[in-house]
C-alpha cells in the first residue's frame, strides 16, 4: 500500500518551482506591524486576500476605467479591467517562473487609488491639492492600505508585505515625496511588478478598443489603419462571422499575441543580462518585462489611435467635463464647511489639514456616489 500523500509546506514548495530572480516568501521584507505567520497560507497569499476583502476593492465596481459606469452594464470598470490585469499577470508569472502569489497581490492592489471618473478625476484632484502634495493615484493606494483601510486591531491599514506596497510607488509619477524614499532605496521593481505593470498597458490597450467599438465610438473600418489591428484581424477573419464574434476573435488574438512577445522578449533579456538573482534584478538599469522592438512600434501606435479617436471623443469628452465639474465642486464645498463630511470619516483623522482630508473622501468615491452627493448639496430638495 503506498504511504499517504503530504502536501508540501508552500515555502518549500516556492524553492523548488520558483526561478532563482523571483521574489520567494522567505526573502520578503515583512509587514511593518509584526503578525503571526499562517500555518499554510504564505504572506503573499494573505496579501492578495487583503486586498479582494477591502473595501477600496470594492469600490472598483463603481469605478469609471475610460466610459462612465452608467453608460451600459457590459463595458469595463477599474473592477472588471483588475481582475483582468490579474489574469494576464499570473499568466506571464507562471510562464517566467516568478512567483504568481506576489504577482496576483501587486495586479489586484494596482488601481485602489483611483478616484472616480478614471484620469479626470485623478487630474482634478491633482490640481486641487497642488499646494497640498498633489494627488498620485498609485501614491493614493499606497495611502490607502497603509492608512485608510480599517479592518484590524492595532494598527491602521492592511498591514500589507512591503514587496507589493513598493510597486505602488515604482508604478507612481511622482517619486520625489518622502513617503517614497525607503522603497526606492532597494533599486529596480521586481520582476513581479515590471510584469504587472506590462499586463496593465496591454490589457487597457486591447480593452478600451474593444469598448469603444461596443459603444459605437469607432469603426472596423478606422481601424483598418492601424498595422496591428490589421495584422490581427487579417488572421481571424472568416467568412459569415458576425461582428461582435470577429471583434472578440481580434481582441483575443491581440492579447495574446503581446503576451506570447512579452514573455519571449522578457526571457530573452534575462539570459542576456544573466540574470540569476533577485538581487541582480535590483541592481539593472533596465526592465526587463517590456515589449519587443518589433512590437512596440505597432502597440504605440495603436494607443496613439485611441488618444486621438476614443479618450477625446465628443461622447468621453463631456462625460469628463461632468467629472471635473462634480468633483471641483464638491471640493470647494467641502473645504468650505468640512462639517459635511461624515462623522465617522472626520473623527478617525482631526489632526489633518481640511484639503487632504476632502481629497480622501473625494478619491474613495465611486462615480455613483459622487454624483448622488453632487445631487444631495446643490439639488434644490431637502434629502440628505
Amino acid at each position: 500500500m503506498p504511504a499517504p500523500f503530504e502536501p508540501p509546506d508552500w515555502l518549500d514548495r516556492e524553492d523548488s518551482v520558483l526561478a532563482p530572480y523571483a521574489m520567494h516568501a522567505r526573502q520578503s521584507r515583512g509587514r511593518r506591524h509584526a503578525e503571526e505567520t499562517h500555518p499554510f497560507r504564505t504572506l503573499f497569499q494573505r496579501d492578495r486576500e487583503r486586498v479582494v476583502h477591502s473595501t477600496a476593492f470594492r469600490r472598483l465596481m463603481h469605478k469609471t476605467q475610460v466610459i462612465v459606469a452608467q453608460t451600459n452594464d457590459h463595458h469595463r470598470t477599474r473592477l472588471t479591467h483588475t481582475l483582468e490585469v490579474a489574469q494576464i499577470s499570473r499568466t506571464i508569472a507562471r510562464r517566467l517562473a516568478l512567483n504568481e502569489d506576489l504577482t496576483e497581490a501587486i495586479a489586484l492592489s494596482h488601481d485602489l487609488g483611483h478616484p472616480p471618473f478614471g484620469h479626470t478625476g485623478e487630474d482634478l484632484l491633482n490640481e486641487c491639492l497642488r499646494e497640498h502634495g498633489g494627488f498620485d493615484h498609485n501614491l493614493h493606494a499606497l495611502r490607502v492600505v497603509e492608512v485608510l483601510e480599517e479592518r484590524y486591531f492595532g494598527f491602521v491599514g492592511l498591514n500589507l508585505s512591503w514587496e507589493v506596497r513598493e510597486a505602488f510607488v515604482h508604478h507612481a509619477k511622482r517619486r520625489d515625496l518622502p513617503e517614497c524614499a525607503e522603497y526606492l532605496a532597494a533599486g529596480s521593481p521586481l520582476l513581479e511588478a515590471q510584469v504587472v505593470d506590462a499586463a496593465d498597458s496591454l490589457t487597457y490597450d486591447t480593452h478600451d478598443v474593444d469598448d469603444a467599438l461596443g459603444l459605437g465610438l469607432i469603426t472596423f473600418e478606422e481601424l483598418d489603419a492601424i498595422p496591428f489591428w490589421k495584422q490581427a484581424a487579417t488572421q481571424v477573419w472568416k467568412p459569415g462571422m458576425s461582428p461582435d464574434i470577429f471583434r472578440t476573435a481580434v481582441i483575443r488574438l491581440l492579447i495574446d499575441w503581446q503576451v506570447r512577445d512579452l514573455v519571449a522578449h522578457t526571457l530573452g533579456r534575462l539570459r542576456q543580462e544573466r540574470i540569476g538573482s533577485v538581487e541582480d534584478v535590483r541592481h539593472a538599469k533596465v526592465l526587463f518585462a517590456e515589449s519587443s522592438p518589433a512590437l512596440a512600434p505597432l502597440k504605440a501606435e495603436l494607443e496613439r489611435f485611441l488618444h486621438q479617436r476614443v479618450y477625446r471623443h465628443y461622447r468621453v469628452m463631456r462625460m469628463k467635463n461632468k467629472g471635473r465639474r462634480i468633483l471641483s465642486s464638491l471640493f470647494r464645498e467641502y473645504c468650505d464647511r468640512p462639517e459635511l463630511l461624515p462623522d465617522h470619516f472626520t473623527r478617525r483623522r482631526p489632526a489633518e489639514r481640511p484639503e487632504r482630508m476632502v481629497g480622501d473622501y473625494l478619491a474613495g468615491m465611486t462615480d455613483r456616489f459622487a454624483q448622488q452627493e453632487y445631487l444631495r448639496l446643490f439639488h434644490p430638495s431637502i434629502d440628505v
